[in-house]
């Protein structure tokens, strides 16, 4: 299954979801890994995937604003967006659970993506 494929400032490529079956075959590839992962704190976003386990603040700021780009919460509100972080090692399919849903485990960390770096995100990349 082919995801979003974005290249950040720095070089970084990071992978985001279609769907819920991409973000299914996504999380299934990076689970169990120390990357860097975000979502959407409310549902309906793609997965991020950051496939390294150093990534900087830069590469997270600029990952976070295109998942929230990406999400029903900007497509309904176009406001800011709150974001978790968390890692492949903090995520697991809960059993029977439906196609795209997934349990953290802990208390990830909350980013926000303004509405004005989303804003502008989207200017720059029509896609």
């Amino acid at each position: 299954m082919k995801y979003r494929e974005f290249n950040l400032s720095t070089g970084t490529k990071i992978f985001l979801g279609k769907d819920a079956d991409s973000n299914d075959e996504l999380m299934k590839e990076f689970k169990g890994k120390g990357n860097t992962i975000l979502h959407t704190v409310e549902p309906g976003s793609p997965f991020c995937v950051i496939d390294k386990i150093d990534a900087s603040e830069k590469e997270i700021k600029e990952s976070t604003i295109i998942c929230a780009s990406k999400s029903q919460d900007w497509r309904d509100n176009k406001s800011n967006v709150k974001v978790h972080q968390f890692s492949g090692r903090e995520v697991k399919k809960p059993f029977f659970a439906k196609a795209g849903t997934w349990k953290i485990s802990g208390k990830p960390k909350v980013i926000v993506a303004s509405k004005k770096d989303i804003e502008n995100f989207l200017r720059r990349y029509k896609n």
